[in-house]
């Protein structure tokens, strides 16, 4: 979904075709290297939104010896769709990378919604925490997994602290 939703936040600038945003994500960093994408990969996914008519195909630009480019733009639907499809990616996300694809669209969101979400999240995340701190309160501490089950602990302590941490610095900067 977080590839779809790149793919509609960048047509909601302008049309363009999947070559062009490929290379968009290989410059400056190689991302689309990092992330494993193949050409193959985007144009499956340009061909989803096509069928959902999420995007419409609007040229076609036929250069000698080169194949064709497809130009594509967002549709009305696409416009619609785009901020339920961030909104999703918010409420699903389990950790940080899944909501960056997300944070780059912020400009075609409800930030007041995204708030609400991420504030669910992160009360979520904490009644979880409270909940597994108690439950190792109750492990026996001479049994002989303790070493192993306090080396999960801490790093699910702070792993569990950086996401709650990046989660209220959000919340903060959309409340300015």
């Amino acid at each position: 979904m977080s590839l779809q939703i790149y793919i509609l936040s960048k047509l909601m600038e302008e049309n363009s075709y999947p070559y062009k945003l490929k290379k968009a994500l290989s410059e400056p960093l190689p991302i689309s290297e990092l992330a494993n994408l193949t050409e193959s990969k985007l144009y499956y996914h340009f061909e989803s939104l096509l069928k959902k008519q999420l995007i419409e195909e609007v040229e076609i630009i036929q250069e000698d010896n080169r194949p064709d480019k497809h130009v594509f733009a967002i549709t009305e639907k696409g416009r619609a769709q785009l901020p339920k499809m961030v909104y999703r990616m918010f409420e699903k996300a389990k950790s940080p990378a899944d909501m960056l694809v997300g944070i780059s669209t912020m400009q075609y969101v409800d930030l007041i919604r995204v708030k609400s979400i991420l504030t669910a999240k992160l009360e979520d995340i904490e009644r979880k925490q409270h909940t597994r701190q108690h439950m190792q309160q109750q492990i026996d501490t001479e049994s002989a997994t303790m070493p192993y089950i306090q080396a999960f602990s801490t790093y699910f302590d702070e792993a569990t602290e950086a996401y709650v941490h990046l989660l209220k610095t959000l919340i903060h900067t959309l409340d300015n």
